[in-house]
């Protein structure tokens, strides 16, 4: 978690990022077999709009990949401990971005009758009151490319029926303060959005029919 999210392009919250993303140079540099995204589902490995600065000192919108290289691709940083972990510190301390999206999705998480849990019915969920989604993350470069990862917190009274961690979400207002190399992300955090509405996206496409 998070690990799908939705990009909805003619949304006008999101058609100019989509498009800034699809001007850029840096696409090419990617490696041909690398998925760009710029509309409808984003999964890991794909490459999407990030919103970071630039070395001008410009708010820009980048290209970059979903997942830090390891030993398994890292999709999400833990909130909590990023500013500890080798995998993380650096970013957390200078190379902070913001994923946008339209909504992101979760699967429930059931118990199982061996004490396990079972993936439930999957949801698609975004702060209430708003159009989009101002996923919080981090980046880095390898071989030349920006690679992000998003970062995670304890869930919400709102959706925490459904799995016991949330993506790390601002307002809008608030993104510049995070992406700036030179802010204190400790001091965004209680600015954290956590009032969340969620809905079933396959049940509504089922009662159209």
């Amino acid at each position: 978690m998070c690990c799908r999210y939705f990009i909805d392009a003619i949304a006008p919250e999101m058609q100019p990022i989509v498009e800034a993303m699809n001007r850029s140079p840096l696409l090419g540099q990617f490696p041909p077999k690398a998925l760009a995204v710029s509309r409808g589902e984003v999964r890991p490995a794909n490459i999407a709009p990030v919103i970071a600065f630039s070395r001008s000192g410009q708010r820009t919108v980048f290209p970059m990949q979903w997942g830090f290289r390891a030993k398994t691709l890292l999709i999400n940083a833990r909130t909590e401990t990023a500013a500890e972990k080798p995998a993380f510190r650096e970013a957390w301390a200078r190379h902070r971005c913001i994923i946008p999206a339209s909504w992101y999705f979760e699967w429930e998480h059931l118990p199982a009758a061996d004490g396990k849990q079972r993936t439930g019915e999957r949801y698609a969920l975004r702060p209430s009151g708003g159009t989009g989604v101002w996923l919080c993350g981090l980046y880095r470069m390898e071989e030349g490319v920006p690679r992000f990862v998003v970062l995670t917190r304890e869930p919400g009274d709102s959706v925490r029926f459904l799995h016991d961690r949330m993506p790390l979400m601002l307002p809008a207002g608030s993104i510049d303060a995070w992406i700036h190399p030179d802010a204190s992300p400790e001091k965004l955090l209680p600015s954290a959005l956590t009032d969340i509405q969620s809905w079933r996206p396959e049940a509504e496409q089922i009662s159209m029919v």
